[in-house]
């Protein structure tokens, strides 16, 4: 089993910036693909960011690329995301996820976090 506990959210002005934390516990943090989701209002919940299997490489949502950063800290078991930029459509709860497996057009991932919500006003 996998605890995932997300923390960092909040609500920022068009243009600011916002680091989300993920704190995993349960088994080794290494050794599992991590990453984030979000899911705005009305709408179905859809990728961000994740690692590899091997932590090695990240990967984006076009819709992030260029503006958000995934990392970890191996020894704290916990990773981030680093939102620059960022825009009103970016509202949405944002998940941590442990996991992650399927393909980017259909990504799913075993553990959840609860979530953590990020307003961004215009």
């Amino acid at each position: 089993q996998v605890q995932l506990v997300e923390s960092g959210g909040g609500l920022v002005q068009a243009g600011g910036s916002l680091r989300l934390s993920c704190a995993a516990s349960g088994r080794s943090f290494s050794s599992i693909v991590m990453g984030w989701f979000r899911q705005a209002p009305g709408k179905e919940r859809e990728f961000v960011a994740r690692f590899s299997w091997s932590g090695g490489s990240t990967y984006y949502a076009d819709s992030v690329k260029g503006r958000f950063t995934i990392s970890r800290d191996n020894a704290k078991n916990t990773m981030y995301l680093q939102m620059n930029s960022l825009n009103p459509e970016d509202t949405a709860v944002y998940y941590c996820a442990a996991g992650i497996y399927g393909s980017r057009s259909s990504y799913e991932a075993t553990y959840w976090g609860q979530g953590t919500q990020v307003t961004v006003s215009s």
